[in-house]
């Protein structure tokens, strides 16, 4: 028997990755016949597909994002459970990315590839942890990979953010944060560090946290912003969409502090440039000692890169005497930059 090589099993088309042996592709970014969704995220998860394979909080996620009809078909799959499709077989393991998120193995013969959509291997109370997964080949992102991104620890930006909110108790705390993932997570993390008062949300974000509240996440008391005094809003921690906390909409709080949790936070003109006040380095994807240490211990020989600093990643790669590639995948980019669809496919404020 004839070993497949990794490209004759997941091969990049315009569509996305695409493995024409088993009939389906990984995050397609255009309608396909039979698509395996790693998350919710809008640049990985589009409506239009034949058939939708991916975790049941995925595809709830999606469901409320996109109506009822977003796919022909859905089907949920556990983690750890194996799917066949003809000679391949896939399962599905968690990316600690964001609820329901994961890692889709695909095996044929004896060859084993990884596609990991997005991910981290920082703790967060509101999904799975980040599962390691032994393979041929690890087919990686790379938001952050770059030596300068190191994202550090989470808790301490949050206990940041709550000095800031006892020192300016006649000021709003706006915190810029994506609605899928990053704002539930900001909201256990400022929990977890005590803080007991309710907590305003924007109204792109009510659904799918209302959705994280229902899985029996702990978020504590969450209200609309949406027909509250100005002067109810002193003191307040509000999560809106980072697009929202630079328009008209934040002339309704008092003096609004703006705060925003995400990697990029790391680069401090990057802050400036978005006139954030209270930059906080949160972020839902592996920074650069995160993406190296996985490769690593994932026991690949072989390293695809895709969406993000692909070059210097496969560099490093390569400097560990990897077989590497970049992927050049088209059509995905760091949610966070595109909030402004998010927020108007959500709700308006």
């Amino acid at each position: 028997m004839i070993d497949m090589r990794p490209q004759d099993i997941l091969t990049p088309v315009p569509a996305g990755l695409c493995c024409k042996v088993g009939g389906f592709h990984i995050d397609p970014v255009r309608p396909v016949e039979r698509a395996l969704i790693t998350h919710g995220h809008s640049d990985h998860a589009r409506a239009g597909h034949g058939a939708v394979l991916a975790t049941q909080e995925t595809l709830d996620i999606m469901r409320l994002r996109y109506g009822e009809n977003f796919a022909g078909t859905t089907q949920a799959v556990r983690y750890g459970e194996t799917i066949k499709f003809g000679e391949v077989s896939v399962s599905f393991h968690p990316a600690g990315h964001v609820l329901g998120s994961a890692q889709i193995k695909v095996s044929c013969k004896d060859t084993c590839i990884v596609a990991s959509g997005d991910y981290k291997d920082a703790r967060d109370p509101t999904c799975a942890p980040f599962e390691l997964v032994q393979c041929d080949v690890f087919i990686t992102e790379a938001t952050f990979g770059l030596p300068v991104f190191r994202h550090g620890d989470a808790a301490a930006e949050v206990k940041k953010l709550l000095a800031s909110v006892a020192l300016f108790p006649e000021r709003a705390h706006l915190v810029g944060a994506y609605s899928l993932g990053k704002a539930q997570r900001v909201i256990a993390l400022i929990r977890e560090a005590g803080y007991d008062a309710p907590i305003y949300l924007h109204g792109a974000m009510e659904k799918i946290t209302r959705y994280y509240d229902a899985k029996g996440i702990p978020l504590g008391e969450l209200r609309p912003v949406k027909g509250r005094k100005k002067a109810e809003l002193a003191g307040t921690i509000t999560l809106a969409p980072p697009s929202a906390t630079s328009d008209l909409w934040t002339r309704r709080f008092p003096d609004p502090v703006t705060a925003f949790a995400s990697g990029w936070m790391r680069v401090r003109a990057r802050a400036r440039q978005r006139g954030v006040e209270l930059p906080l380095v949160i972020s839902d994807h592996a920074d650069w000692d995160g993406l190296t240490a996985t490769i690593a211990a994932t026991g690949a020989g072989e390293v695809w890169v895709t969406h993000g600093q692909e070059d210097a990643l496969v560099h490093w790669c390569r400097s560990q005497r990897l077989a590497a590639r970049p992927l050049d995948l088209i059509g995905y980019g760091d949610e966070e930059e595109s909030e402004v669809v998010g927020a108007a496919e959500d709700a308006d404020a």
